[in-house]
């Protein structure tokens, strides 16, 4: 600490306020009042504390950044571009423009050094905490006597805003009970929400509300650099079971006199006072200044990095020639390498199976995991019920010498979950999946929503799917939640009617590298469509959709059936005679992307006549059936009563389907 550059720090801090001014003028949106509040902070940790290689941003022992209070991004991009990383000044001048790599909340993927897409309160948070999960799990797996190639920090910059939001709170008592010590919480603690001062809204105390939870928690001046580098040491070195949050007290806007410490800070308020303020701050006229002496600390900090990177290179080529197995699955997981043929490594089910999708699911599981060393999954305190457990995968455990287990136990926090599981998959060395009943889905959407528009390939297992749940009654039968599910971008949904689909269904989602997949499975028992060949299944479920039944006549009617539903459809049609087609359309969006040849041969143009049915919502199905089709769905809440009849009650049986074709 006693060569603590201190002066050429303060010049970076203020260096980066003009950046973050500059930018939020120019284009008359954003969020001042992070950027400037937490510009020390900023200064410590990438021009100190934080050990990264920007030459190579995805380096495995990187320490993480994630800034969760993401609405602060040129907070974030004034020092991706002051460390020397691929983001230019002319990208920092072009915030929040068309086709910039600075858009207006961090989005992975489109930014280097971007760990996370964030802005959505607090999900960063439940990020920084799948990363630390992460993080602790390679160890378990990679690290050995001999050499150490994961110890790095999982660190988190978030704001009130953040904490106030639930989902932070279940990561919070997480990370606490799973003692994810490697994880360093920085709360930019300013007193000032958007709309007013914070004591409005709150008045807890956060650091004891941690600390109950197994957190350390130490308090400091957000501005004072010397100060804070000294806690956030402090916190790296104690390994001692418990992550940590550093309470860092800053004034909002700092640098804008008429707005720093007031709600007006927040936004872009104090954008119009850029020229007084920017000459407060020492900074000349000059617009988007970096001093030369500030570019020379990060050039001479870099090389003082990337000598760490390479010593850890060399410890890494020691590892890899020392350990070639343990080499060769650590490139196969962030390849995210699959076995060829994959669904063929699950044996099929007997021709008479009668079972529920999930028990399907949990039979399918086992040789998949068997097969895939890191894939890992977790439930929402459901592992009875939703049946994904890995067997013989032991358990994460608090205790870091067990946290090589595969199943997590998240407890009854499904937005934590979606959030963490999020985390595992940005950091990109295991395939995650997370399970709990359908109707649940909306406790987690946030999470999925980002992990479809961040491209991350998380696995989703919602069992229970539909009013087959039965006596529990409408507060647990999702009607709504396929159809709401469908409407997101870039996730798939597969519902599949029996288990063959359902093996079809499980490979399919494994082999998405591009985005999420939501596995849709039944609580009640089903019939295995045998009549089908299990290859068709299979592959069909794959494609989203098939000719689950040709018709030996002149076609007349389609019959459009999807999980639990596909049954019904299959005996309907039996009735019919021979001019009904059936068509087992599992996942809407994998049919949507097939070749327009394809989705002609199984649904073609020529038959108007087309039925289809499911138990939940009609709307989505019209795009299917056509004007001229009609659609046997449940526009309605449903019933408590067993499964069964809850399904006859509102016309879900075979009997239904022949009447709406007649």
């Amino acid at each position: 600490m006693s060569q603590l550059p201190l002066a050429v720090l303060s010049e970076a801090a203020n260096v980066a306020r003009g950046l973050a001014i500059d930018a939020v003028h120019k284009c008359s949106s954003g969020h001042l009042g992070l950027p400037l509040g937490a510009a020390e902070i900023g200064a410590a940790l990438f021009g100190q504390a934080l050990n990264y290689n920007p030459a190579d941003p995805k380096w495995l022992n990187r320490d993480r950044f994630i800034l969760s209070a993401g609405h602060g991004s040129m907070f974030l991009y004034a020092w991706l571009h002051l460390s020397g990383y691929d983001l230019s000044l002319e990208e920092v001048k072009n915030f929040r423009q068309l086709h910039s790599k600075t858009p207006g909340h961090p989005e992975f993927g489109e930014t280097v050094g971007v760990e996370a897409t964030t802005g959505p309160l607090g999900q960063g948070v439940g990020n920084a905490v799948g990363y630390a999960v992460s993080a602790k799990m390679a160890a378990a797996r990679f690290n050995t006597a001999e050499h150490t190639i994961f110890n790095q920090h999982i660190v988190a910059l978030a704001g009130d805003g953040c904490l106030q939001e639930g989902v932070a709170y279940e990561a919070i008592a997480f990370a606490g009970h799973f003692q994810l010590d490697n994880l360093i919480l920085i709360y930019d603690s300013n007193d000032v929400t958007l709309d007013a001062m914070a004591i409005k809204t709150q008045s807890g105390d956060t650091a004891a509300r941690f600390v109950a939870l197994g957190w350390d928690a130490v308090t400091v001046d957000g501005h004072d650099i010397p100060a804070f580098l000294r806690v956030y040491e402090a916190a790296k070195a104690n390994n001692n079971g418990r992550p940590k949050i550093i309470i860092a007290k800053t004034e909002i806007a700092r640098g804008i006199p008429e707005v720093a410490g007031t709600a007006g800070g927040h936004g872009e308020g104090g954008a119009k006072f850029s020229e007084a303020a920017r000459k407060g701050l020492g900074l000349p006229a000059e617009h988007f200044y970096v001093s030369d002496k500030v570019k020379q600390h990060f050039a001479a900090h870099k090389q003082t990095l990337v000598a760490q990177y390479d010593a850890w290179q060399k410890t890494f080529a020691a590892w890899s020639k020392a350990n070639p197995d343990k080499a060769q699955l650590l490139a196969d997981g962030i390849a995210k390498k699959l076995p060829e043929n994959l669904a063929d490594l699950i044996p099929e089910f007997p021709a008479d199976a009668k079972i529920a999708t999930r028990q399907a699911g949990a039979d399918i599981m086992q040789p998949l995991a068997k097969a895939l060393p890191l894939l890992i999954t977790g439930s929402a305190d459901l592992y009875g019920s939703t049946k994904n457990y890995i067997k013989g995968g032991k358990d994460f455990e608090p205790q870091s010498s067990t946290s090589d287990g595969r199943n997590i136990w998240f407890g009854i926090r499904e937005h934590g979950m979606g959030a963490i599981m999020n985390g595992i998959a940005y950091d990109g060395i295991f395939r995650t999946s997370g399970a709990t009943f359908a109707v649940f889905a909306d406790y987690l959407r946030p999470s999925i929503r980002l992990a479809a528009l961040a491209h991350l390939p998380t696995i989703y297992i919602f069992t229970h799917d539909s009013i087959g749940v039965g006596e529990d009654g409408p507060t647990h039968q999702p009607v709504e939640t396929c159809s709401g599910l469908r409407v997101i971008p870039n996730l798939d949904v597969i519902r599949p009617g029996d288990p063959e689909e359902t093996a079809g269904a499980f490979a399919a989602a494994l082999q998405r590298t591009d985005g999420p997949t939501v596995l849709l499975l039944t609580r009640q028992n089903i019939a295995s469509q045998a009549s089908i060949p299990a290859k068709t299944r299979r592959e069909g479920a794959a494609r989203g959709g098939y000719i689950a039944k040709k018709e030996t006549g002149k076609l007349e009617t389609i019959l459009i059936g999807t999980g639990s539903e596909l049954q019904h459809v299959m005996k309907a049609a039996d009735q019919l005679g021979p001019g009904t087609r059936v068509v087992s359309l599992p996942c809407f969006e994998r049919f949507d992307r097939q070749s327009a040849a394809y989705r002609e041969e199984v649904l073609p143009k020529s038959c108007k006549k087309r039925i289809a049915i499911e138990a939940g919502v009609s709307g989505l199905w019209w795009k299917y059936v056509g004007d001229e089709g009609q659609v046997i769905g449940i526009d309605r809440f449903g019933i408590s009563a067993p499964g069964d009849t809850v399904m006859k009650e509102l016309r879900m049986t075979a009997d239904d389907v022949v009447k709406v074709a007649k």
